[in-house]
Order: C-alpha cells, then structure tokens, then sequence
C-alpha cells in the first residue's frame, strides 16, 4: 500500500500565508487617515457602485481590500452581529475592538481549518465623539492577526511603498482637505495624484450626532481634491 503524501504543518501554513498575500497584493490599495474631522478612509477604486468602504454601526466603519465577494460577506456578517448587540442590550456596547476581535476569530479559524483562506485584508474605524476621545483602527490580516494602529494604516496592494510614503508626510490633526489631497498623492504613482473619478472617499465625521459615516463625492471631493 501506497503511503499519503505527507506535507508539514509549517509548510502547509505558509503555502496558505503566500497564497492570500499574493491575492491581495493583486489589488489596489486603501488607506485610513485620523484627522482633525475624523477618520478619512481612501481608496482606489473605479466602480461606482461596488464599495470598499461602508457604514456598520454609528460611529464605526468597515473596510475590505482583496478578494470583492469575500470582504462583502464578512462586512454583511459584521453589520448582523453589530445590530444584534446593540438591540440585545445598547448601542453603547457596541464597539470596533469587539467587531475587530470577531473578525479576527473568523479569519483565523478560516486561515487555519479550511483549505484555502480568505484573500482579504480588513479595517475596523471608530471615531471619538469628541476630539479628545482616541479614534480607534484596527488592521486585520488574512490570517486573523489584528493591529491597533495610530494615526494611519495602510492595506493592499503595494502597501509597504504607501505606508513609507505616508510616514514622511502625514501630520496627526490634519485638516480635511489635507489628508484627502494625501491620500490621493499616495495611491497615485510618478508623483500623480490618483483623479476623483477613481477614488472611493469616506468620512467617519466626528461633527455628525449619531451615524459618523459619510461619502465624500461629486462636487465636494473635487473641491477638497483642489480639481
């Protein structure tokens, strides 16, 4: 009798953190600014209709870079679990590190149980109400490893480049119309901005009362983008 093709546990884990990297690196990048109004989320993306970006709850945002169908599946997830929550006891309780740790089981469970893992990387975003409340980011990797960030984070494609590029550029409390025009400077290539019309732009606003999250588009993303 044949023996089973034996593949080491390390080897296996790795073959999978290769293959989701790669996936992901296929894509365009998005990056998450704290500025003076909020939490500003950036991304290239060319379609008008598929978003990377959207609301969860009041305060929180959720971004996905990767693979479309799977980020949208875990993004429908974390909507049901949020309003599950707040309707079971507040919306008090409702927080970004729990959506954050929720996300990071999933993934890790995926990554380490099933045959091929998730293709995806994914940013949970709380805004403080007020600008001395601490904004929340929290960067989550294909393989369930969670990163509270600070003051920027950077997901996709070529991200390594953009987050050097941001490190030398980025100011804490910047205005609005700086960290769109910084956004868009660092997703462009050849010093190029990348042009309105491919940019998705979202804004977890800590001025508005209740829901935070708003699309920056049209007329006022032109004039914050200086076009």
């Amino acid at each position: 009798m044949s023996q089973p093709f034996y593949v080491s546990p390390e080897q296996v884990m790795k073959d999978r953190a290769d293959y989701a990297r790669k996936g992901i690196a296929r894509g365009r990048s998005l990056v998450a600014l704290e500025c003076h109004d909020g939490v500003l989320i950036v991304a290239e993306n060319p379609s008008r209709t598929l978003f990377k970006t959207s609301e969860i709850y009041d305060r929180i945002a959720f971004a996905g870079v990767g693979k479309y169908n799977e980020f949208q599946s875990l993004k429908i997830g974390g909507v049901r679990l949020a309003d599950l929550k707040g309707f079971q006891y507040s919306r008090e309780d409702v927080t970004a590190q729990g959506l954050a740790n929720a996300y990071a089981q999933t993934l890790g469970q995926v990554f380490t149980h099933e045959m091929k893992p998730y293709e995806v990387e994914i940013l949970v975003a709380q805004v403080g109400s007020r600008p001395d409340e601490r904004n929340e980011l929290f960067h989550i990797l294909y393989d369930g490893t969670m990163m509270d960030e600070e003051g920027f984070t950077v997901l996709g494609g070529a991200a390594e480049t953009v987050a050097e590029e941001l490190q030398t550029s980025y100011e804490s409390d910047m205005a609005l119309k700086a960290a769109v025009q910084l956004g868009a400077k660092v997703l462009g290539t050849n010093d190029e901005p990348v042009a309105a019309g491919q940019l998705e732009v979202a804004l977890l606003d800590r001025n508005r009362p209740a829901r935070a999250f708003r699309r920056l588009k049209g007329e006022e993303l032109d004039s914050l983008l200086g076009t």
